[in-house]
């Protein structure tokens, strides 16, 4: 018996160990299988925060990537002018009209008819056939059958003739557009082959119309400004080109970006300020040779001898919040000058010296520096000029001219002192005799004259008016000449004005003999004057 109880107590002993082993080996198993999980998910996050920086960084490269092709967008500007596509002419302005025909798919193709087999009853068969049943109850579904099917054709045959008229209509839109169509293109043409005669006669309005088109349809990279204003002088064949430059902000503050990964972000690596004045004033000469280059090649006809060009950039005073344009580019380019440069090879900012342009010392910081000339001839209606030199021998008491005379007689001494000058059209202009132009940078502008045939005193009122003349005009200068004198009063307020100039008759005398080679006689003698 006690050898048997032995025996159970041993076999309970080898199961409880069985037991414990099955159940450390599950413990065990449970542990591994944990530590797998946990190493799974920490091998997914290293390789999830692995592909988040390599996105992040990735990111960086394209965008400096981007900010390179930017700048090396800026280092092309001219040579983008010089090796795409000629600048606008006349012959690729003109417009053609490619006909297109009409899509009548949706109205061409008419709806089946309908069918009388489609609404026709089945027929009695078989035994009821035989015996007549069912003839009745058939020949009532034949009678609705027939009025469904008139139904149905009538109503097939009202949509077609709607289909039909829709057609019609349709292709009679479609030839009035085209016709539309044909006749503006027409008419452009006819008005460009209009512009064209009037650009050959030197026409100012054509030839300004002309190269606006042409500055218009140049391509320059997004966010560049494409205003511009231009004047066509006629006389000298020169053209004016006011133009507005990019600002500043045209040249990116960043050279590039740069992920860091301990801190989780993108940084920008900015550009040395010194490199970005230099890259900005290589914009800015960039864009002034281009301009230049583009109106003298546009214009094979040779009606433009040269230009003159005024940049400016559109900007706010930080002083005073208000909108400002400083110039920052100003230069005169004769078109032979221009030719011989082979502007694929030059330094734009040394090719600018080369031209004597005047260039802002900082244009980076928008310091703005006076034009060679600014002026505005739209703001005067001019009129054709005469030579009254050439009869003063017979006539040389200046006084006995008529008022037109005189107005050309001064107009052609201003010619003689080495300005540009012209009449305006009498009664038309507030007074304004004659517009003088000089290139002189320190004269600078444009000047309003004034002539006055008298044989009295000119008041003060007159020395008056022409001041405000000149602040409407915004002219540089005003200059009132006349063959008598003025009195104190106009003197004292010309001075205090500073920007007005009286020119009495001893020295219009002078003048004409200095300039004009005439001995002539203003008028009377003034009288004398009382010490002051």
């Amino acid at each position: 018996m006690a050898q048997r109880g032995s025996s159970r107590g041993n076999e309970y002993q080898r199961q409880q160990q069985a037991l414990r082993r099955a159940q450390e080996q599950q413990a065990r198993q449970a542990e591994r299988a944990r530590k797998a999980a946990e190493a799974a998910t920490k091998r997914r996050e290293r390789e999830r925060k692995a592909a988040y920086e390599q996105a992040q960084a990735e990111m960086a490269r394209i965008r400096t990537i981007g900010v390179e092709h930017e700048v090396e967008q800026l280092g092309q500007l001219l040579r983008d002018a010089l090796v795409g596509d000629p600048p606008t002419t006349f012959e690729r302005r003109r417009r053609t009209h490619a006909s297109k025909a009409l899509d009548e798919r949706a109205y061409s193709r008419p709806e089946p008819a309908p069918r009388w087999e489609e609404f026709a009853p089945p027929e009695p068969g078989g035994l009821a056939a035989v015996l007549g049943l069912g003839r009745k109850r058939y020949e009532a579904e034949v009678a609705e059958g027939r009025v469904r099917f008139v139904e149905a054709a009538e109503r097939h045959r009202r949509a077609e003739e709607k289909r039909l008229a829709t057609l019609e209509r349709k292709r009679a839109e479609h030839r009035r557009a085209e016709q539309r169509a044909h006749n503006e293109v027409a008419a452009f043409n006819k008005g460009l082959d209009e512009q064209r005669e009037a650009y050959r006669a030197g026409d100012p309005a054509a030839v300004e119309a002309h190269l606006g088109a042409v500055l218009d349809a140049s391509s320059y990279p997004k966010g560049f400004p494409h205003e511009h204003r231009i004047a066509y002088r006629p006389a000298t064949g020169e053209v004016l080109v006011e133009i507005h430059l990019p600002p500043e902000t045209t040249v990116p503050a960043a050279r590039g970006y740069k992920y860091v990964k301990s801190r989780d972000e993108t940084t920008v690596v900015p550009r040395p300020e010194k490199e970005r004045k230099t890259l900005y004033a290589s914009v800015l000469a960039q864009v002034a040779l281009r301009t230049v280059h583009e109106i003298l090649t546009s214009d094979p006809d040779r009606i433009v001898n040269g230009v003159i060009l005024n940049g400016h950039v559109k900007t706010i005073d930080r002083a005073t919040g208000h909108e400002v344009a400083p110039c920052l580019i100003t230069l005169s380019a004769a078109r032979e000058e221009f030719g011989k440069l082979r502007l694929s090879q030059v330094d734009p900012a040394l090719c600018l010296q080369r031209l004597n342009a005047i260039v802002s010392p900082n244009p980076y910081d928008l310091e703005p520096i006076r034009p060679m000339i600014e002026f505005d001839l739209s703001k005067y209606r001019l009129m054709d000029s005469m030579d009254v030199v050439a009869g003063l021998d017979s006539r040389p008491v200046l006084v006995k001219l008529t008022p037109t005379e005189f107005e050309h007689l001064i107009r052609q001494l201003f010619e003689a002192i080495g300005m540009e000058a012209w009449n305006t059209q009498a009664s038309k202009d507030e007074g304004v005799d004659a517009v003088a132009v000089s290139k002189d940078p320190v004269f600078n502008g444009e000047c309003i004259i004034q002539a006055k045939r008298y044989s009295k005193l000119v008041g003060v009122e007159s020395v008056q008016a022409l001041a405000g003349v000149v602040e409407h005009k915004r002219a540089a200068k005003g200059v009132l000449i006349t063959t008598s004198w003025f009195g104190r009063a106009s003197h004292d307020f010309a001075r205090q004005h500073g920007r007005l100039q009286l020119i009495e008759g001893p020295e219009l005398k002078y003048l004409v003999k200095e300039y004009l080679g005439k001995d002539v006689i203003p008028g009377p003698v003034p009288p004398k004057r009382r010490p002051s």
